[in-house]
């Protein structure tokens, strides 16, 4: 269907392989193994990440650098795509949120010691990092509402706000966040908000609860809320500049919405394979599950809307290779919209076909629909992406 060079086949290929040897038959050791240590690295983790460091299985994203694997947004949306099939294997591969879009945002904007101090150790595996923006008390989805305060006093910047849903921050190896906050109520509009590196281990930073997704706590990496009061980092900590914090967002978020979204259509495959399955084996009023008419018709609606969610996800990532992140905004928002609710919708149906069993934790079906449907908030919600497509296409028109 797609051309790929002889690099990213043969990528894909060891992906496939790596996937099928190491990550699907250790997937029951690593939540056993989490049960144990619940924030802690989980030792199988540990190993599966070794071995994919030394096959060279590492760090395959940050497009157009010389610290990634040198391929596109295009190239690598399909190696995204086959990791994005089990919930472990991204970390793995030192390709996980919020790690991936951190490690870019540092990358483009970070100077050279932010490069060394966290850069580093993150494109190395040994740490990890949260992305703090998003507040309790505010619709952050219009992210000028956030009233988190970033304060210039002499040689140090003082932080006071409280954040949630800041991914990652419950794991032990998380040392790092990019925390978003408002460092001039007086400018213009999308010239308020700036960027900001805060080690955790700072003072004034609080972890005040883990938040759970439809009753998933999603250890090891976690949801925190952070209560940040009177937090001094150095001035040198800010990203870019004071009054850059969109600018930075819009380099961020483009890239990792194509990751969320390939990841995404990864766990839509796996689960029309399962529902597949189950169709064939399972016997309902005297006749295979797949020759009752709704049953088929599921399936059918699956495997064209899993499709029709790749093609435009690819066309949004080769736009952005080809013309950059602003003129690929329409296609970004396109596929951000449009692969959540697929994943959810193929989610539903396979869990359907399973029955009592799609519900329980016999198969990895029920955490996949809860981590699927708060996709369709994550990056902003479904709404704020279908008003950017309406507006951005009645501009031809007005």
């Amino acid at each position: 269907m797609f051309e790929l060079s002889p690099r990213v086949q043969d990528l894909k290929q060891q992906i496939e392989a790596f996937m099928d040897e190491h990550i699907y038959p250790n997937e029951a050791l690593f939540y056993q193994q989490v049960k144990e240590n619940k924030w802690g690295a989980p030792p199988i983790q540990e190993e599966l990440k070794a071995k994919a460091k030394s096959m060279g299985l590492w760090n395959l994203f940050l497009p157009h650098s010389e610290r990634g694997a040198g391929l596109n947004n295009e190239e690598y949306g399909h190696l995204c795509e086959i990791m994005g099939r089990s919930s472990i294997a991204p970390e793995v591969f030192n390709c996980s949120a919020p790690d991936t879009g951190n490690m870019e945002t540092i990358e483009r904007y970070g100077s050279e010691e932010h490069k060394e101090t966290w850069l580093k150790p993150l494109l190395a595996g040994e740490i990890r990092s949260c992305f703090s923006m998003t507040e309790p008390d505010v619709a952050s989805s219009d992210a000028t509402n956030i009233e988190c305060e970033i304060r210039r006093d002499g040689d140090e910047y003082v932080i006071n706000g409280t954040k949630w849903w800041s991914s990652g921050a419950m794991a032990d190896s998380c040392k790092i966040a990019i925390v978003m906050g408002k460092t001039d109520a007086n400018a213009p509009k999308h010239l308020q908000q700036s960027m900001i590196l805060v080690p955790l281990n700072t003072p004034g930073v609080t972890i005040v609860r883990d938040l759970h997704v439809f009753g998933y706590d999603h250890a090891p990496h976690g949801h925190a809320e952070i209560k940040y009061e009177n937090v001094r980092v150095p001035v040198s900590n800010i990203l870019l500049g004071e009054g850059r914090g969109f600018e930075i967002a819009q380099g961020r978020l483009g890239p990792g919405r194509i990751h969320h979204c390939m990841r995404s259509i990864g766990v839509a495959e796996r689960a029309l394979e399962a529902m597949c399955r189950r169709a064939a084996s399972r016997v309902a009023f005297g006749k295979p599950l797949y020759k009752h008419g709704s049953t088929s018709e599921n399936i059918a609606k699956s495997r064209c809307e899993i499709d029709q969610a790749r093609l435009l996800t690819i066309m949004a990532a080769r736009s952005m290779d080809q013309f950059g992140n602003k003129v690929a905004r329409q296609q970004i928002a396109m596929i951000k919209a449009v692969a959540p609710t697929m994943l959810c919708n193929v989610l539903d149906r396979a869990i359907q076909v399973h029955g009592a069993a799609g519900v329980c934790q016999d198969t990895f079906l029920a955490s996949a629909y809860a981590k699927a449907r708060t996709l369709r908030l994550a990056d902003g919600p479904d709404e704020v992406h279908l008003g950017t497509i309406a507006k951005l296409e009645m501009s031809r028109y007005l």
